[in-house]
């Protein structure tokens, strides 16, 4: 069964955890120093907010799967969207382990797709030696950048933005 992903960035944790909690009548399933996680049944979402990434708001949206073949199909529906796809496989982001992909819609948001394997003690493993400010939420390539319109996620840094991702 998929469940709709959505990652905010926000600027202080506690208080939007406390704004969350009060809106989903429901704790966090998972708090770090940077971040925090629902997973709510109904509606059935994965929403995530972290201190990660240089402005408030909505950071990217996704679908997360139960089953390896639910995220072949996501995976084949992304192609057919004749969109660039950036494949990560194995990874690691947001205190998980998971086989994920990117694609970017045509307005520039990043959508991710993925499959969570197992819990990890750290938001990236690739990236747990950088220091936290030079880090963006799940930035898959450990070295942040913001997608262009057409192009897969976090591929490669923009004018504007050269250190943040997605």
């Amino acid at each position: 069964m998929k469940r709709f992903h959505v990652h905010m960035h926000v600027d202080d944790l506690a208080k939007s955890i406390a704004f969350y909690s009060r809106l989903f009548a429901a704790e966090p399933a998972r708090v770090e120093t940077d971040y925090a996680k629902w997973m709510l049944e109904d509606p059935r979402v994965n929403f995530a907010i972290s201190t990660r990434g240089d402005k408030p708001g909505v950071d990217h949206l996704g679908f997360q799967v139960d089953e390896a073949d639910e995220l072949a199909e996501l995976k084949a529906r992304a192609q057919g969207a004749d969109m660039a796809l950036l494949d990560e496989g194995a990874t690691t982001c947001c205190y998980a382990r998971s086989d994920k992909h990117w694609i970017t819609d045509p307005q520039g948001v990043a959508w991710e797709h993925f499959h969570t394997l197992g819990n990890i003690p750290v938001f990236n493993e690739a990236a747990a030696q950088q220091p936290q400010a030079t880090q963006a939420a799940c930035c898959p390539t450990g070295a942040p950048s913001a997608p262009a319109p057409g192009q897969a996620a976090c591929c490669g840094p923009t004018a504007n933005n050269p250190n943040k991702c997605c």
